[in-house]
């Protein structure tokens, strides 16, 4: 059993190696800078470009499960339909692949229509593979610290409802169900499985949780697409601040919400209740890692 994680320096894909090293499976990192990996001990860092067709036949090479995890980036499509074709064409018969809650609805937002793209060639080729749609991630809110410390919440999410959820009850699906499929005796049955919290936020109700947890007023920036772009744009670049742009804009109009099952599924999964975001919030400001 030999496990590649590809996004292994992420937040999820760096979650997902911790807990497969510390069930004992045998874990590689894929990453662009493999010299500089520091992840748990025992799992080997492979490198190479996504991108690069060569550099990822050598990573899948002895390779029996994958990990695809593909970074928004402009060639986020090439990566995934690279890595996938090369791993179907090595014979590889288990994958977890992560894509996004309403990757097949929000056709208008780039990185949401790539990964449904993904996941249709994923079934047209009938690879055994658990597709995972989680909502907003929790952990995106994390660099909003220092602007709700001077009492505003700057993410324009809206007023339809996300349901947020911890990339580490992610992280506890993706690692269950790749140790699922690695240990099964053949492929297992391709399903989709969407992971949303418990609970679901409007920019108002996302502010107000900071603002119980700072003891003090925390005041929601508002809906203006103009002003969310401009700030995105200070910190990424131009065409992910768009992107990101269209995809509030969807936010606002539909909301992120899953399928009233997906509760009591993710419960079934963790085998306990979710984390929540009044928690998140609250790690935040006490420097909780």
């Amino acid at each position: 059993m030999s496990i590649l994680v590809t996004g292994a320096t992420g937040a999820v894909g760096s979650a997902v190696i911790e807990r497969l090293a510390a069930a004992g499976a045998e874990v590689r990192a894929f990453t662009r800078r493999p010299t500089e990996y520091n992840g748990p001990a025992g799992v080997r860092a492979v490198g190479g470009e996504a991108s690069d067709p060569n550099a990822v036949r050598a990573a899948l090479e002895g390779v029996d499960t994958v990990f695809v995890l593909n970074p928004v980036t402009p060639d986020e499509l090439n990566q995934g339909l690279t890595l996938l074709t090369l791993a179907r064409d090595a014979g590889i018969q288990r994958y977890v692949y992560l894509s996004v809650l309403n990757a097949e609805t929000f056709t208008d937002v780039p990185h949401f229509t790539v990964k449904y793209t993904i996941e249709r060639m994923i079934e047209q080729f009938d690879l055994p593979a658990t597709i995972l749609r989680p909502s907003y991630f929790m952990q995106n809110d994390a660099a909003l610290k220092d602007a709700a410390l001077h009492g505003i919440y700057p993410m324009a999410l809206g007023a339809a409802g996300i349901e947020m959820i911890d990339v580490r009850d992610i992280a506890d699906v993706a690692a269950a169900a790749l140790l699922r499929r690695a240990r099964a005796s053949g492929p297992l049955p391709r399903e989709v499985i969407e992971l949303a919290g418990p609970d679901a936020f409007t920019g108002e109700s996302a502010a107000n949780v900071w603002a119980d947890a700072l003891g003090r007023d925390v005041a929601y920036v508002g809906d203006d697409l103009d002003q969310a772009e401009a700030a995105i744009a200070e910190r990424a670049p131009a065409w992910a601040a768009y992107d990101l742009r269209l995809m509030l804009a969807r936010f606002h109009r539909d909301g992120m919400r899953a399928k009233a099952a997906a509760r009591g599924t993710l419960r079934t999964l963790l085998g306990r209740e979710p984390r929540t975001y009044a928690d998140f919030v609250r790690e935040v400001i006490d420097g909780v890692k």
